[in-house]
């Protein structure tokens, strides 16, 4: 079942990067260690996300984590507007099977409509 979930990361063209509670990168798609290459790429794995914002990115991030600890509720955050690729921002909560707090990832959703042609199997999107 586990490589299923993991497949259905690696095929989203969106950039998806995993944290822990301690802000540790534990996980980046093909699509985030390409967007992100320029700061490391795949060698982010394992480094604070902290490390990668400025003072005021980084108290945000705090203070969004602080707000899915308070209640199991609390699970996804608007955090930015990206009008040059046309995207909005959200932070996900990660949570266990008791609902514990584990972790959580940072949402892309794309405002661009498709331009590939339907059913077009002469080209890959990813």
């Amino acid at each position: 079942m586990r490589e299923f979930f993991k497949s259905v990361i690696d095929q989203d063209r969106a950039p998806v990067v995993i944290c822990d509670t301690g802000h540790r990168i534990i996980y980046m798609n093909p699509s985030a260690v390409k967007n992100y290459s320029k700061y490391g790429g795949a060698d982010l794995v394992g480094k604070s996300l902290l490390s990668c914002h400025n003072p005021e990115s980084c108290a945000m991030i705090k203070r969004v984590v602080a707000w899915f600890l308070e209640d199991a509720g609390n699970n996804m955050l608007y955090t930015s507007k990206n009008e040059s690729k046309g995207r909005d921002v959200y932070m996900v909560a990660l949570r266990d099977a008791d609902k514990r707090l584990i972790g959580y990832y940072e949402k892309h959703e794309y405002r661009n409509c498709e331009t590939a042609k339907l059913y077009d199997f002469s080209e890959s999107l990813i």
